[in-house]
């Protein structure tokens, strides 16, 4: 399946061995990296069953608190936390992977590790909340995209004990299950019975979408050509229907000699990735 990883339960525990930071989730990880034929490949990096936590730490009302994790052939992933007198907010999320590791990257140039630095996204969370996120989430930066899902985190725990109030990200409802994630065993056609009566009036019709020409180049060759017309459908309470606007819509992403990724971006926050 797509989402093939391991869970990560972090407890870290102050003088008095009390927990003081809680984070269980699980998470993934899309690397675009030069191969050593120049050209550019996709490789997923997911987290081993060997997991340690060294440099996470507590936090208080003057430090960040942290959680940091390594996995695998010399890769790393952490995140810090600070506090105002109401809230906590997530600041920086560091993700370092090593190149050295063939198992993932078997034909890199460049060997080594590499950083990125992104900051996190998530809004700010009342202090003696849990934070829960069952739904994916992503976060795109220099050819990296982070999937994160059934997320639950607690920086400055009070009294040793994760609370039981929860802020649940905007993806989630209040009364979500954990998700689950897609397949190809489970990516079907599903239908719905519901007690109430189908609505009896039609949706107003949406124009179809404009057809945009879309490609990328490998130094001066084009690799890819994608003429489409593109429309979203955003199941929620009230259906969504999104048309995707060649004239604002840019392209780009890598060729390689077995995989190519097309990413197209609308200027509205709207990232689709083929």
């Amino acid at each position: 399946g797509f989402f093939q990883s391991h869970a990560v339960e972090v407890d870290i525990k102050d003088a008095s061995n009390a927990t003081c930071l809680y984070a269980d989730w699980m998470m993934r990880f899309l690397i675009t990296y030069e191969s050593n034929t120049s050209d550019y490949k996709t490789t997923a990096l997911n987290l081993s069953s060997s997991v340690t936590h060294n440099g996470s730490v507590c936090g208080n009302d003057t430090q960040a608190a942290v959680v940091a994790v390594q996995f695998g052939e010399g890769h790393s992933w952490s995140i810090s936390y600070t506090k105002t007198n109401e809230t906590y907010h997530g600041n920086w999320i560091t993700f370092t992977y090593n190149t050295n590791d063939t198992a993932v990257f078997p034909d890199a140039k460049r060997k080594g590790p590499v950083s990125v630095v992104v900051k996190d996204p998530t809004r700010p969370v009342q202090l003696n909340n849990v934070y829960v996120c069952h739904n994916p989430d992503f976060i795109e930066a220099e050819n990296v995209t982070q999937i994160f899902w059934n997320v639950t985190v607690q920086p400055f725990v009070q009294n040793g004990t994760v609370s039981k109030k929860e802020s649940r990200c905007p993806a989630d409802t209040p009364t979500s299950a954990p998700t689950v994630l897609p397949t190809t065993a489970n990516v079907t056609t599903v239908s719905t019975t519901t007690l109430s009566p189908a609505p009896t009036t039609p949706p107003k019709p949406v124009e179809n979408p404009d057809t945009g020409n879309y490609s990328l180049k490998s130094g001066n060759k084009t690799c890819l050509l994608a003429t489409v017309g593109l429309q979203l459908n955003v199941s929620q309470d009230k259906p969504l229907l999104i048309n995707i606007n060649p004239k604002t819509t840019t392209a780009d992403g890598a060729c390689g000699n077995t995989t190519a990724t097309l990413r197209l971006n609308d200027g509205n926050s709207t990232l689709i990735s083929f």
